[in-house]
């Protein structure tokens, strides 16, 4: 988690429609007091002077970048109820509360030779930041890192162009065929999964809970370290609520609860009970 986490005024750079009223883009300018993001780390955005939408809604960080001027992170998000639609109707200007970053970030494995992405539709958000905070390493140039992204059809695909940029492949798969490979997104990456187990590679998976449902049952107790993000609702983001318990193991038999904002968002996948 990162030292330093700050409630901020940030200032709407952009706010893009990428697919008709379901995905956008948005890029917001913060103070320099920002903490630097980790990738798996997110905010808590709120609109200002809604006094209808008093609660924050929770973020994955799609981009981060500190230039000369101020550092500026970027928010694909999809849009889902109130707070998501009043937040899509903001225009470049406009200001928005952020906190964070907020959470823990994804585990870095310099040492691997293959990095693995399996995203479910808006969960290619996080995992693009990862993407992208691997290519910048001063690590060996044949890394190779190869993304699943499954959506329900071609016209629900986002993301693609930004991993094509910091991925060596992209494979495609869509529920209805319309796009790539016909199926669930876990079905394209087990034809490949044999060339994974050597021992040079990991995986990171964020998508819907049937997805990585699948995605444990086929891991198993396959040889092959696996880090999810999971996406629950969050009321507070800090961990006071407890609205975002998820159910894990624990010693023995017994089971118990965590946080996703402040014990995760970050999990091992065989860490988590997947009922």
């Amino acid at each position: 988690m990162s030292d330093v986490m700050s409630l901020l005024v940030g200032q709407i750079v952009q706010n893009r429609e990428l697919v008709p009223r379901y995905f956008f883009l948005m890029s917001v300018k913060l103070p320099e007091s920002l903490a630097t993001p980790l990738p798996g780390q997110f905010v808590m955005v709120r609109v200002r002077d809604r006094r209808d939408l008093l609660l924050g809604r929770p973020f994955s960080i799609y981009a981060f970048a500190r230039d000369k001027t101020a550092p500026v992170i970027e928010l694909l998000y999809r849009t889902t109820g109130r707070g998501t639609i009043a937040l899509s109707r903001l225009k470049s200007g406009e200001y928005l509360e952020i906190l964070g970053p907020l959470g823990h970030g994804f585990d870095i494995f310099p040492e691997m030779k293959k990095i693995v992405l399996l995203a479910g539709g808006i969960g290619v958000v996080p995992l693009s930041f990862l993407a992208s905070h691997y290519r910048k390493l001063p690590i060996n140039d044949r890394l190779r890192i190869i993304a699943y992204l499954g959506a329900k059809s071609a016209d629900h695909i986002v993301g693609m162009d930004r991993l094509q940029e910091t991925c060596t492949d992209v494979k495609i798969s869509t529920d209805d065929g319309s796009s790539g490979y016909h199926g669930f997104v876990t079905e394209l990456l087990a034809d490949d999964m044999e060339s994974y187990l050597h021992g040079d590679s990991v995986i990171y998976a964020c998508g819907p809970p049937a997805m990585m449902k699948r995605l444990a049952k086929l891991l198993g107790d396959r040889p092959i370290s696996c880090q999810v993000s999971v996406e629950e609702r969050m009321a507070c983001g800090v961990g006071a609520c407890l609205g975002c318990a998820i159910h894990v193991k624990a010693v023995g038999d017994k089971t118990r609860y965590r946080r996703a904002c402040q014990d995760g968002p970050i999990f091992d996948i065989r860490e988590i009970i997947w009922n």
